[in-house]
């Protein structure tokens, strides 16, 4: 479709298997040689499994793994869920008709995203029926083409396809064989000590637990149930299962480039990027969740191996490397101003501006917070009086407002508490 719309643009299927940065030279699976003048790595991060090789843990991370989500989960009468991040939050609140079993490493859920207060609001939403309407989407849609995939050939089977995007999980119907809405159990600070299968725990005489009734009820029950897998959590306690899901984060997929080439690497495993996406080796730019960002990010952004901040990459990649080849010099792209996630969780729209976590303000902060249950949740984090970041689930309709705040560093100090007064339209008054 590309090479067809796009006359410059030629179009190779098939991995990389080294690269050669002293000859700018790359050579691919099928056997060729491309020689480039500038070359963008935009291969995207890998799932940290929790276990390798294990047929009943499954990580999902792109729309492929995803597919293979929903099949296992028609048969279905428990999963497990590990991590925290993203793709778990949807997960569990997606899953209907299957018992889930949540093992978090954290206090509260949702840690990459919210603190305490935040997650607690969202939380009662997890235990409440699910009837309700879908919330509407004002944005351009990601979903893939519907086409059937042709039969994946062996030496396809190892790869990585698409990453998933925001809409990932319309159009999976998340079902499994049983007839309720949800059933979630939250295991909390915790992580998996030991992965079980069905012979092996018969073997080591342990006990598994029942699903966990009510939270107040502490009663211990046995579990009589035989599961193809089992799951020993840190907290020494073990529940069966019919396969594992493991969310548990991405790692920079670095793999093929690493190799004879001196990279600059970051703590994370990323190849560190300047303020014009350059790696450290001559000709070679890097964009998205493969990148480390080591330039002095302004004070109100900071990198997250997000979707939105992959695309944001790629297209500043695009247009500082256009640039080098005719000789012009690019200024920072405004994208990277301010940060800025907007996102869906638990059908409330969420969104994440700067500093929202008050990450790296110390304890020299200040949080404002509004909350109406079942409603919205707003919160305001400042500093020496000025807005550096907020939290926003719900129609709260303060966004750009709040954008506004951050970028413009105006002083709010006379305002005090009366900032989220929801008898006054900030809105218009910041207008």
């Amino acid at each position: 479709m590309l090479e067809n719309r796009f006359p410059n643009i030629k179009v190779i299927e098939s991995g990389v298997k080294q690269l050669n940065s002293k000859e700018h030279c790359i050579l691919t699976e099928d056997g060729n040689q491309h020689i480039y003048k500038k070359l963008c790595l935009c291969a995207g991060a890998k799932p940290k499994l929790i276990c390798e090789e294990n047929p009943y843990v499954l990580g999902i991370r792109d729309t492929d793994s995803a597919q293979e989500f929903q099949k296992q989960l028609t048969k279905a009468k428990r999963i497990m869920i590990i991590g925290n991040g993203g793709i778990a939050l949807e997960l569990v609140y997606e899953i209907e008709g299957c018992e889930v079993i949540w093992a978090i490493k954290d206090k509260a859920i949702g840690n990459t995203f919210f603190d305490a207060g935040a997650a607690e609001f969202l939380t009662s939403k997890l235990i409440a029926e699910k009837p309700e309407a879908k919330i509407a989407q004002k944005r351009t849609r990601y979903t893939t083409e519907g086409r059937k995939k042709e039969a994946e050939t062996k030496a396809n089977a190892g790869n990585i396809g698409s990453a998933l995007g925001p809409d990932w999980h319309e159009g999976l119907d998340l079902k499994g064989t049983k007839e309720f809405s949800h059933k979630i159990h939250i295991e909390t600070m915790c992580e998996v000590k030991k992965i079980y299968l069905q012979e092996e725990f018969r073997i080591s005489k342990k006990k598994a637990l029942t699903f966990p009734r009510d939270h107040h009820n502490q009663l211990v029950i046995a579990d009589k149930e035989i599961w193809p897998v089992y799951v020993e959590l840190t907290n020494e306690k073990i529940y069966g299962c019919d396969f594992i899901v493991s969310a548990t984060g991405v790692t920079p997929n670095t793999e093929p480039f690493l190799c004879g080439n001196n990279f600059d690497v970051g703590k994370d495993g990323g190849l560190k990027v300047d303020d014009h996406m350059r790696t450290s080796l001559p000709d070679i730019y890097a964009a998205g969740d493969i990148c480390t960002v080591s330039w002095q990010p302004s004070p109100v952004w900071q990198q997250m191996r997000l979707w939105t901040q992959a695309r944001q990459m790629g297209w500043y990649a695009a247009k500082c490397m256009a640039a080098a080849s005719v000789g012009e010099s690019t200024d920072m792209d405004f994208s990277f101003e301010l940060f800025a996630h907007v996102t869906k969780f638990f059908n409330y729209k969420v969104v994440l501006l700067g500093k929202y976590n008050a990450q790296g303000l110390g304890l020299d902060h200040e949080l404002i917070l509004r909350c109406t249950k079942g409603q919205e949740y707003i919160k305001a984090v400042l500093q020496n009086g000025r807005m550096m970041g907020a939290v926003l689930i719900g129609e709260t309709d303060l966004e750009e407002t709040f954008e506004n705040l951050i970028l413009n560093q105006m002083n709010l100090s006379a305002y005090g508490e009366d900032l989220l007064d929801p008898n006054i339209d900030i809105e218009d008054y910041f207008d």
